[in-house]
This record gives C-alpha cells, sequence and structure tokens, in this order.
C-alpha cells in the first residue's frame, strides 16, 4: 500500500494497515482495519476550516497555502468527507502509531509503554512530591483541586489537579510569576514530560547557574504538569484521547466521551472552533467552565494575577503588565497567542506578536495568533488568561505527532523549548516590555575569582536580533546603552547600577560587544552576582542575564 492514499480514490472500508501490531502473544491474523485515522483533510476557505474545526478532531498542522489540515478520524468520518467530494491523504505511519496496542508491554525502566521517555501520571506525581523533599527552601506541591472522576461517585477514584512551585522560599517581597501548564490534551505526550523536565532542571541548578539562581530568588515557577490526569490515564494506554473522562454528557466511546477542557473555559465559551455534539473531540461542554478540572485551573489562574485589563475586548493590557502563562500542546510547530475565536487584533497583539519571535527565536515554530494561523478556537486557556487578566498568554504546539517518539522528543523537543522557557521565565516580570529590548548574552569576566580589592574586567554582548523569522520579521534598533548591577537586580528599589560601554568606541550597531571594570574593594568576600541588561535605541532595556563573581 502507498504511503499515502487519496480520499476519492479509497473508502474507509478497504483501509487496511499491514498489520496495525499483533497483540502479544497472539498470531497475526493478517491486515484489520483500524479505529482511528490520521488524515489530512482540504478545505475550501477559512470558513470551510472553522466548520470542519467544530465537527472533526483537528490538529495544528494547518496548511493555508494547500488549503489542507491533519484531522484525527473515525473510519465514518473518512467515508462522509470522501462523500463530499473532499481530498483526504491517508497517512499511514501516523495511523499505525494511533493503533498499535499497548496490552501486555512494559517499559521495564518506566514510563509509558513504548514511549518509556514519557512519564506515566503516577511517575509524574511522584517525581514532583521528592522535589520538596529534597530541596524544601525551593519547591513545595500543592493541592489545587479535583478531576472529574474524582468528584463522581461510583466510578474511577481520580486524580487531584496539583502544581509545583519553585521560588527561593527564604527571600521575601514581590516576585514575577510564570505559570506553566502541560497534559490539558491527555494524548499529547510531549507536553507533561517537558513541563516535568524544566522544573526539574530549575532545581537542580539553583546555586550553581547564575540565571537559575536568580530567577528563583526573585521569581515563582507555578507549574501544573498534569492538567488533565484522568484522561491522560486513557491516553497511556494508546488510546488517541483528547479530553477529560466525564461520561455524563452522551453515549460516546472510550476516545471521544467527555469534554474537551481547551474549549470549556469561560471567557468566550460557545463560540466559534467548539464543537456542541457530546462525542466531537472540541466538545465544549454544557456550559462555560462546566468540567472541575476548568474550575480549577481558572481559580488557580486569578489567584496569581492580577486583573491588567479593562473589560472591554479593545482595552488593552498596560505595557508595565506583569505575568507570563504558557499552555503546552502537540502538535504542529507553533507560537501561538490570542484571540482565539476571531480573526481581529487582540489589544497588545504588537508586544504578544513581539514576544512570540522572541520564543520561535528559540524553537523555531511559527508565531501567529491562534485564529489567524491556525483556526477558530473558543474556550481556550490562555484567551482566558490574556482576556480576563491581561496576561501575556501563549500556547506552544511542539512536534510532529500526539505520541511523539522518544527519539524526536529528546533530540529536537526539549533543545529547541527548553531556551524558550528560560527566557518565558525571564520575561515574566515584564513580559510586553522587555521583549523589544536586546538580550544580553556571552557574559565572561576576567577572572571569576579574586582578591579583594582586585579589579575585574566583564565583557558581554547586547544584541537586539534575536528573533524567529517564522511568521514575520520584527525589527532590529542600534544598541544604546548596557549597564550592570551587583547582588540585586536593577528593578529592586535601591540598587545601583553602573554603566558598560561599546568595545569599540560607540553604540551605532544592533549588536555590540561591551565590557565595564568592576572594582572589588567595597565588596564582602564571598560569592557575588553580577547581573547585565542592555538597552536599544526605542529606550528598550532587555531581560538581564547574569554571571557569578567570588571575592576572597
Amino acid at each position: 500500500m502507498p504511503s499515502s492514499v487519496t480520499g476519492v480514490l479509497a473508502t474507509a472500508a478497504a483501509l487496511a494497515l499491514s498489520p496495525v501490531v499483533a497483540r502479544a502473544g497472539a498470531p497475526e491474523e493478517g491486515p484489520s482495519r483500524p479505529s482511528v485515522l490520521l488524515a489530512r483533510v482540504s478545505f475550501k476557505s477559512r470558513v470551510d476550516l472553522d466548520r470542519l474545526a467544530e465537527t472533526l478532531d483537528l490538529s495544528a498542522a494547518v496548511d493555508h497555502e494547500k488549503k489542507t489540515v491533519e484531522a484525527v478520524l473515525s473510519p465514518e468520518e473518512y467515508d462522509a468527507l470522501v462523500k463530499e467530494g473532499r481530498r483526504v491523504e491517508l497517512l499511514e505511519e501516523q495511523t499505525r502509531l494511533l493503533n498499535e496496542p499497548r496490552e501486555g508491554r512494559v517499559s521495564l525502566a518506566g514510563g509509558i509503554p513504548g514511549y518509556s521517555c514519557y512519564r506515566t501520571v503516577d511517575e509524574t506525581y511522584a517525581a514532583m512530591a521528592q522535589l520538596p523533599t529534597t530541596y524544601p527552601n525551593l519547591a513545595s506541591w500543592n493541592d489545587i483541586g479535583d478531576t472529574w472522576d474524582k468528584v463522581t461517585a461510583g466510578g474511577k477514584p481520580g486524580d487531584d489537579l496539583r502544581v509545583l512551585v519553585l521560588t527561593n522560599k527564604a527571600r521575601s517581597g514581590s516576585k514575577a510569576r510564570f505559570f506553566l501548564m502541560g497534559g490539558i490534551h491527555a494524548r499529547e505526550y510531549t507536553t507533561a514530560e517537558l513541563a516535568t523536565r524544566f522544573a526539574e532542571q530549575l532545581v537542580s541548578r539553583y546555586g550553581t547557574d547564575p540565571d537559575v539562581t536568580w530567577l528563583l530568588d526573585y521569581s515563582e515557577l507555578h507549574v501544573v504538569v498534569q492538567s488533565n490526569p484522568d484522561g491522560r490515564r486513557v491516553a497511556e494506554t494508546g488510546v488517541s484521547k483528547r479530553k477529560n473522562t466525564n461520561t455524563s454528557e452522551g453515549s460516546c466511546s472510550t476516545a471521544t466521551y467527555g469534554v474537551d477542557l481547551n474549549r470549556n473555559s469561560s471567557f468566550d465559551w460557545g463560540g466559534a472552533g467548539a464543537s456542541s455534539s457530546a462525542c466531537n473531540d472540541t466538545y465544549r461542554g454544557r456550559s462555560a467552565a462546566s468540567e472541575p478540572e476548568t474550575k480549577t485551573l481558572e481559580n488557580y489562574i486569578l489567584s496569581l494575577f492580577p486583573d491588567q485589563r479593562g473589560p472591554a475586548s479593545t482595552d488593552p493590557a498596560p505595557a508595565d503588565a506583569t505575568g507570563l502563562m504558557l499552555s503546552l500542546h502537540s502538535y504542529g510547530g507553533y507560537v501561538l497567542y490570542p484571540w482565539s475565536a476571531t480573526t481581529a487584533a487582540a489589544p497588545n497583539a504588537t508586544q504578544l506578536r513581539t514576544l512570540g519571535r522572541k520564543f520561535n527565536y528559540f524553537n523555531g515554530y511559527q508565531a501567529c495568533q491562534v485564529s489567524s494561523c491556525l483556526y477558530s478556537a473558543s474556550g481556550s486557556t490562555d484567551a482566558f488568561a490574556y482576556g480576563r487578566l491581561g496576561v501575556a498568554a501563549f500556547t506552544f504546539e511542539m512536534g510532529g505527532a500526539f505520541f511523539e517518539s522518544c527519539t524526536t522528543f529528546e533530540n529536537t523537543i526539549v533543545p529547541k523549548n527548553m531556551p524558550a522557557l528560560y527566557y518565558a521565565f525571564k520575561a515574566a516580570r515584564r513580559p510586553y516590555q522587555v521583549a523589544a529590548g536586546p538580550d544580553s548574552i556571552n557574559l565572561a569576566l576576567s577572572a571569576s575569582t579574586v582578591a579583594q580589592g582586585t579589579p575585574v574586567t566583564l565583557t558581554a554582548r547586547a544584541d537586539d536580533t534575536r528573533y524567529g523569522t517564522n511568521g514575520g520579521t520584527e525589527g532590529s534598533q542600534a544598541i544604546a546603552a548596557a549597564r550592570y548591577s551587583i547582588d540585586a537586580p536593577s528593578w529592586v528599589s535601591g540598587t545601583p547600577t553602573f554603566a558598560l560601554s561599546a568595545v569599540d568606541g560607540s553604540f551605532n550597531s544592533t549588536a555590540e560587544s561591551v565590557q565595564a571594570t568592576v572594582f572589588t574593594s567595597g565588596l564582602a568576600p564571598g560569592r557575588h552576582t553580577l547581573f547585565v541588561e542592555s538597552q536599544d535605541a526605542s529606550g528598550n532595556w532587555g531581560v538581564p542575564t547574569a554571571i557569578f563573581l567570588n571575592v576572597r
């Protein structure tokens, strides 16, 4: 069978993967018809694409030039699309993976059977629960609510929704907050694992990595690694399940019962791109925030951030708004920002786009507004965070599969997206301002350890060109200034700053080497942190980068 089949030439009844995978211990019985198909479906217009989004389980893999979108289909949906006269191209290998049985398979090293790099719900929760024991001054693991199964009597035991909070508990005062969530769509394996690894990496590097150390000293990371743990448990068995496990909404299959938690949020619930049919994978639920998981997530977001945006859809958040929210998804390769339910630009569209281009400098994904580069998707969590509170809110659509291979995850998704998460954490204090400013990179000292009174040369690179180009280009400005502070970032009241000068004698390029002499006679013996920031000709200061200096 060829690697793809055009729907006008074949019906689902004729589809047979060769063979999907024999069950452990059972003889191969020959070709069998798969229960779900992944296919590339044609659409005619934006309106037609939005109609498909309300009736089919679409991925974020949309090609507007070729007018195709990838979708998970039942054989009956496949047949119906063919009868409509659409071009439906079966993606054979992806379909095989979606139908690969997991019964009898065990991951000896742990993890999801066949995908050992992804920890199960139980393994993820155990790893997160261990962090406060290992790092009691940095980590808290808190119960913030319950899932549908847990609040519903007579069924499965269900799960707690939990948040990991990371910060240096010994340092008080106002701190910037970054809210990161994974796993709201159960089958998207990459998301919870990336969020988990980011948290683990932060606590393990505290005290040895200067950037990690100042981030946890002056900021808070709030991570919900499993936003839909009940649904994820189903997906761990190999079922292509997207939604939660609400079984009260209709007579549906294991894969299709439940509510799409990313269409259930209260901000723009019931609009375009969400289904009113219970068995549809984008089913929005009976009412706004009807699901316990949605209520929990929304209440937690409301507890973290102040309301910084007016009531009208055209009211922007102020330039100095604080806080950043990021929802991890797969797949497609996008950095997405509001709005989701309309193609009208959000009032902070310029700032959101600029920050999106900072993110895609690292991961290479296309940065764009959800409803413009994909399709309408009302009731999403990121739209809630921005729409209700003015928080800079984003979605990363990572990779090229729901059940992404461990090879791709380890070699591509982690190295591409981990730096973007670090940048997001740095930007959380003033995301609408700092994204427009230059990065300060390549920090170095002429000596990392010196006797008290010995001057040290600090060098760095101020760079205003570090924006991705997938989805448009961002204008760069000439560097205008650079500064450093000692033992506290510049925004802490009473912190003096000192200028760095251009190595070539003048600030006139979009990237400049900068330097300064650091005098240590007034520094007490011990380790000190130097924070470097750079400014462009438009007056925008970028995020700081830090380096340790030891004085003896």
